[in-house]
């Protein structure tokens, strides 16, 4: 019962509403908030403060919270390691990605799927840098894939993966017909798509515009890199784009992806997990496959035309 109660607290902690945590439970609202005014009772401390609508947690709440979410996650990883004992990896594996890293899941599923066919994968793509983090920390999922930075938090461990380059992906018939590479000032001057302001993708970017002195103002913005390439496909724009996601879509016809130069920049995305021990092993299993694909060997390149 005290696993049932701590369950119905995290997922109240997540969907900051009754009727919403209830469903991601399967049950129904009056079971979910009478288990968790006897987790309340059994405490003896306010957990949620209640109004007409779910007002939040108490300071009490916030921190029972924080530790439910750890005992849930020993005792997901506990069931995992005892079920792989007996038949193999089973179960379900949750993978978060940033927009830009989305295309590049494929990479790590397929051989993963491959040397454990008892397991699903479940992949939730355009999240952004920061939300990715949160739930690795909040054992919401067991990977994510993002931008790797200095001050990663020591709850979290890293594997780095490959550098982000980017391309100029563009129409065949505009002002830079015959050229190999464009500059960020070249592409400065195009009707531009890009990456939402709030994703992380598109921060890496601003920077890079800064750095080169110029401040383009996109025509268009959108969190989702398969609307870039629409867009460019329409013939009336261009975008800035990973060299991963021309992996997933090639060159179309009647695009070309021009690296860009001046300044030549890159950024490192890998393989987030939490750091505790012991750890998940489904967490543990994706991250060996991880390190065996050479991801950076094949999405730092260029590959040719569709």
């Amino acid at each position: 019962m005290l696993f049932r109660q701590l369950e119905y607290l995290v997922a109240l902690a997540r969907e900051r509403h009754f009727a919403r945590a209830a469903q991601a439970c399967h049950v129904s609202q009056p079971a979910l908030s009478e288990a968790i005014r006897k987790l309340e009772e059994e405490l003896g401390v306010p957990l949620v403060r209640r109004g007409r609508s779910y007002q939040g947690l108490t300071p009490e709440g916030e921190r029972i919270v924080v530790r439910a979410q750890r005992i849930l996650a020993d005792r997901h990883a506990l069931t995992e390691e005892v079920g792989a004992m007996r038949a193999g990896l089973s179960g379900q594996l949750r993978i978060g990605t940033v927009p830009t890293a989305s295309g590049a899941v494929a990479l790590l599923t397929g051989p993963f799927c491959a040397a454990h066919p008892l397991v699903g994968v479940e992949v939730t793509t355009d999240l952004r840098a920061e939300e990715v983090l949160r739930q690795v920390q909040n054992f919401e999922i067991d990977a994510g894939l993002t931008y790797l930075s200095e001050d990663l938090p020591d709850s979290l461990q890293a594997l780095p993966l490959y550098q982000e380059r980017y391309v100029l992906l563009t129409s065949t018939t505009d002002s830079l017909t015959g050229q190999r590479t464009a500059t960020w000032a070249e592409a400065s001057r195009l009707p531009l798509c890009l990456l939402s302001p709030a994703l992380q993708g598109r921060r890496v970017l601003d920077e890079v515009f800064a750095e080169a002195g110029l401040r383009p103002v996109p025509r268009v913005e959108t969190d989702s890199v398969a609307a870039l390439f629409a867009h460019v496909r329409m013939g009336h724009w261009a975008a800035v784009v990973p060299y991963a996601w021309l992996h997933v879509f090639g060159v179309p016809q009647g695009m070309r992806a021009l690296p860009l130069v001046e300044p030549t920049r890159t950024a490192p995305i890998g393989l987030v997990v939490s750091a505790r021990e012991p750890g998940s092993v489904m967490a543990g299993a994706l991250t060996e496959t991880a390190r065996s694909i050479g991801a950076a060997a094949l999405l730092e390149r260029l590959p040719g035309p569709a």
